[in-house]
């Protein structure tokens, strides 16, 4: 884990600190091998197919979606072309199998250049 990482997060709020706990929790079972590190001013796994950013009022979990079909885009908000997300409120609103589904789908067929 990035010392970098751990500042960031030590310096939110609340519920955005817990919510980024939990949400790096369970990149850390999902891809027990992914790397971490801050780029772009946000938390970054596997080399940036993935991001997790602190907002005023939640959380925003950042996929690259280079690869999927129209459907697969369709599992997430934004309109990037490279990036799209999934908003977190609170923690209780984290939907854990949801999260791991999509981080596997990402970490498969996502292609992050």
């Amino acid at each position: 884990m990035d010392k970098h990482v751990d500042e960031y997060i030590s310096k939110q709020k609340s519920p955005q600190k817990e919510i980024l706990r939990k949400v790096r929790e369970i990149f850390y079972e999902t891809l027990p091998i992914c790397d971490e590190k801050m780029m772009w001013g946000v938390i970054t796994f596997t080399g940036g197919k993935f991001y997790l950013a602190a907002m005023k009022t939640r959380v925003h979990v950042g996929f690259a979606i280079t690869g999927l079909n129209a459907d697969e885009r369709g599992f997430f908000e934004g309109t990037g072309k490279t990036m799209r997300h999934i908003k977190i409120n609170s923690v209780e609103d984290i939907d854990e199998k949801r999260l791991v589904k999509l981080i596997k789908l990402i970490e498969k067929k996502s292609v992050c250049g």
